[in-house]
């Protein structure tokens, strides 16, 4: 009998964590934005809002991911950078600037070209969303 309380305190204990975590989690959330039709989330500065973010990657089919790679080989995460999303006909669908190292976006399937810029150099990148799975790009820069 003692055995099984203990089993049952630890239990709800156990779940009681659970829940403050993913209540963290969702209030560390940056709030989402809307572009025309492009529903986006950027941020993930401080662990917390990395944490959220990375949690709620799976809910968006774009991810992207900007990092700069230090003189001894390192990374590091950028933020403030102005990201562009055109769709194949050259249609602006989204002219933002992330405010973190990760922008998630809901886009239809298709084919995107990615435009993203730091210290004056300029990366594209074309990525393809499906429903197969989630399309990720990084874009790294040396400083």
């Amino acid at each position: 009998m003692k055995h099984q309380n203990l089993l049952r305190l630890c239990t709800a204990i156990g779940l009681a964590l659970m829940a403050s975590a993913v209540v963290s989690a969702e209030s560390a959330l940056p709030p989402t934005q809307q572009s025309g039709s492009v529903t986006y989330l950027s941020g993930g500065i401080g662990l917390e809002q990395s944490l959220a973010i990375k949690s709620e990657m799976r809910n968006y089919p774009l991810v992207l991911t900007f990092v700069g790679r230090t003189a001894n080989n390192g990374n590091e995460y950028l933020s403030d950078i102005p990201v562009t999303i055109a769709d194949r006909r050259g249609r602006l669908l989204l002219d933002a600037s992330s405010d973190g190292p990760f922008l998630l976006a809901s886009l239809p399937n298709g084919r995107y070209t990615v435009t993203a810029s730091y210290q004056g150099v300029t990366q594209k990148h074309v990525v393809n969303v499906s429903s197969r799975g989630h399309a990720r790009q990084t874009f790294v820069w040396s400083r």
